[in-house]
């Protein structure tokens, strides 16, 4: 048997409800998501866990930068 781990089995798996707590949000919306295949999960015989890495990772993917001033001047350009 290896020594090495894999990091998926290494790290904490969370449950539907406490992917839910940690977003804010209600189980329902977790369910799309993983329904939609919109975050990456692992099943676990029939239930369903999501690794903290693949919900930090759906966090990163819908990261907002904010707008600069140099931004906005650059966008109202030729609008009159």
């Amino acid at each position: 048997m290896s020594k090495r781990t894999d990091t998926a089995t290494a790290e904490q798996l969370l449950s539907v409800e406490a992917a839910a707590g940690r977003l804010s949000t209600s189980p329902r919306f977790i369910r799309r998501l993983i329904a939609e295949r919109r975050i990456e999960f692992v099943k676990v015989g029939r239930h369903v866990r999501i690794s903290e890495s693949a919900l930090a990772d759906f966090i990163k993917a819908g990261k907002v930068s904010p707008l600069t001033a140099a931004d906005l001047r650059h966008k109202m350009k030729g609008v009159a």
